[in-house]
């Protein structure tokens, strides 16, 4: 039986013929973590893309966030003539979009002309992780919990003020506060209620510290939906803030109060469903369990890039804040960068590093891979911190991009987990990242600067 808010291509043929669809949008994430693609007319794409594909740009793949064409960039280039790459549906993914009407979606993989994988794109670096895992008979069930913060004013506005004195949705605190989200609860239920009829599993909304601040928390499953549904959440939380004349903003720190979060639950199962991170040793783990978690300790700071791939990302990084700083690990404790939560079957590692702006395909990807190097190199697991990790004088995340890019470079479990052309091409995005920003005059030094100095 098909998920509620799921299709196969039978229902959507019918669904054609009796006019309850004319749309559907093909779909691939960007390096930003983006839905980018194109709105194609539901019978064609019922005649000629389901068993042929499309084609688009392979610069959706070598652009910053402002779109601009950039140099340095292997696999697409003026040289290379910038010519396009397949956009292959994912049929598994085929779901009701809800909030637009007479709407489809369907995700894609991007491969070559010849059939192989576009080796940056990050559905396929993901792929290639959940490839390494089932060598080992292992599957990883992964949980991402995504806040944003809401204004009254609608995208237009904002963008009009230069994102200055926007009115946020609630004036104080309202961190588990009924009284305070019911304020907005219109609005929350109606992207809750979106999210269900795109075939996702809500669990949860609740407040968050930052004025406006909200959460809406969506049950785990395995790691390569639980991606394409982040992807399809943030796109349509916008989307439906956006039809109500507001704005909802991701990143990771909007102002001087507490950021976007994104804490991602990740344990491991065999393809039967049972849970092997659990067992009889220490803190209820297995000896796999205590070696993922080392892996994800000794890996965090050189893929911290995948974690926190934006500059404004690090600006989360304060200490008391409940955003890491300290590399430790600890039993429900969350001052550690990394947090050991549930029993027994439900025993999951909460990696608290990535913020609102991530994108979902990379951080999975490297929670894995680091996992995976823990397993294969039989690291053994420090002691638990059972106190304030931020004051424990451990290692600390990067402070800077420019930090993390160097760390990224710089490992060899990277290269060993992802290979040479994956490292270059995200060291590639920080550097265009930090030399946008380096000749950049922002609000901060006209301030300072233009009278006083």
């Amino acid at each position: 039986m098909t998920p509620r808010g799921m299709l196969t291509p039978e229902q959507l043929t019918a669904g054609v013929e009796s006019g309850e669809f004319d749309t559907v949008l093909l779909a691939v994430t960007d390096m930003q973590g983006r839905l980018q693609g194109k709105r194609l007319s539901a019978r064609y794409f019922l005649e000629e893309v389901l068993e042929h594909a499309a084609e688009g740009c392979d610069y959706l793949l070598a652009v910053d966030v402002d779109m601009n064409t950039v140099e340095g960039y292997a696999m697409s280039s003026w040289e290379r003539g910038y010519g396009d790459f397949v956009m292959r549906p994912d049929l598994a993914t085929l779901r009701r979009v809800p909030w637009q009407e007479g709407t489809a979606m369907v995700v894609a993989d991007l491969v070559w002309e010849d059939g192989t994988d576009v080796t940056p794109s990050p559905r396929q670096i993901l792929r290639r992780q959940l490839d390494r895992l089932r060598e080992r008979g292992l599957l990883a069930y992964v949980g991402t919990e995504l806040e944003f913060v809401l204004y009254d004013d609608s995208y237009e506005d904002a963008w009009r003020r230069g994102y200055r004195d926007l009115t946020p949705a609630n004036q104080y605190n309202v961190d588990y506060s009924l009284l305070g989200t019911a304020r907005v609860e219109p609005l929350l239920r109606r992207i809750r209620l979106g999210m269900e009829g795109a075939g996702m599993y809500v669990e949860s909304a609740k407040g968050e510290c930052n004025l406006g601040q909200h959460e809406i928390a969506f049950r785990y499953t395995e790691a390569l939906a639980t991606c394409d549904n982040h992807s399809i959440y943030k796109n349509g939380a916008k989307e439906i803030a956006a039809q109500e004349g507001r704005s909802i903003t991701f990143m990771a720190k909007p102002n001087a109060r507490e950021g976007n979060s994104c804490h991602i639950h990740i344990s491991l199962r065999t393809p039967g469903g049972e849970p092997v991170m659990a067992g009889d040793e220490e803190h209820g783990l297995s000896e796999l369990g205590r070696r993922f978690i080392a892996g994800q300790l000794a890996c965090l700071r050189e893929f911290t890039l995948c974690y926190a791939p934006n500059i404004n990302s690090y600006k989360r990084y304060v200490p008391g804040s409940f955003a890491p700083t300290a590399v430790r690990w600890g039993v429900d404790n969350r001052t550690c960068a990394l947090r050991l939560v549930g029993h027994g079957s439900s025993l999951r590692v909460e990696n608290r590093v990535p913020g609102g702006d991530v994108n979902p395909y990379l951080a999975v990807s490297a929670l894995i891979a680091a996992g995976l190097h823990g397993i294969d190199n039989e690291l053994e697991l420090p002691e638990a911190c059972a106190g304030n990790a931020y004051t424990s004088g451990a290692e600390t995340v990067p402070h800077t991009l420019r930090d993390a890019l160097a760390l990224w470079e710089g490992s060899p479990a990277a290269k060993a987990a992802f290979g040479d052309e994956v490292v270059e091409h995200y060291a590639h995005s920080a550097r265009v990242e930090l030399a946008a920003f380096d000749s950049a005059v922002t609000d901060w030094e006209l301030f300072r600067g233009f009278e006083r100095m």
